[in-house]
């Protein structure tokens, strides 16, 4: 976490969280825009995020993946969007149909535990590499060790160590 962070409020935090997610976001619906393949969301929460990215990118493929649907009623993905169960069974099990064809996928799957943002980044390390498109994108609100990817300068409004963007390498 970068220095300036330590003295912020969890409120600060989350703001400044969600403002680099959607400052990343309008960036990378620009990067995807004439590339085919599908979106991934590991992490539904409450829904705000797939309702930001459905509005942005209607007729992509949206895969959510999430434990539980949570979501407020009118962010609800579509029975054939959602995959409910562990991400670290469920996303493996869809890698036939969705191997090098994922062009952005967002991992929002961090909490304020240092441990289990350490298990999530190495799971989430691990299971996207294999579905990515090449020149891919991973957006991760934790930092990610990848190889074959090269780390993304944020786009403006997306404050450091808040967000973190990554794009596949060519083969």
């Amino acid at each position: 976490m970068p220095a300036f962070m330590s003295g912020l409020s969890r409120l600060e935090k989350t703001l400044f969280r969600l403002e680099a997610q959607r400052a990343c976001l309008a960036w990378a619906f620009e990067e995807i825009a004439d590339r085919p393949g599908f979106v991934l969301e590991l992490g539904l929460g409450l829904g705000r995020t797939y309702d930001h990215l459905r509005r942005h990118l209607p007729g992509r493929d949206i895969l959510v993946f999430d434990r539980v649907n949570v979501a407020h009623a009118d962010c609800q993905p579509t029975a054939d969007q959602l995959v409910l169960g562990e991400i670290e069974e469920t996303l493996p099990a869809l890698h036939d149909r969705i191997a090098g064809r994922v062009v952005l996928a967002n991992s929002d799957l961090g909490s304020f535990d240092r441990e289990s943002n350490l298990a999530v980044a190495a799971m989430s390390a691990r299971l996207l590499p294999p579905v990515m498109a090449p020149r891919g994108i991973i957006m991760s609100d934790l930092p990610l060790e990848l190889d074959d990817f090269d780390e993304v300068p944020l786009p403006p409004g997306a404050r450091e160590g808040r967000y973190y963007l990554y794009r596949r390498r060519e083969p």
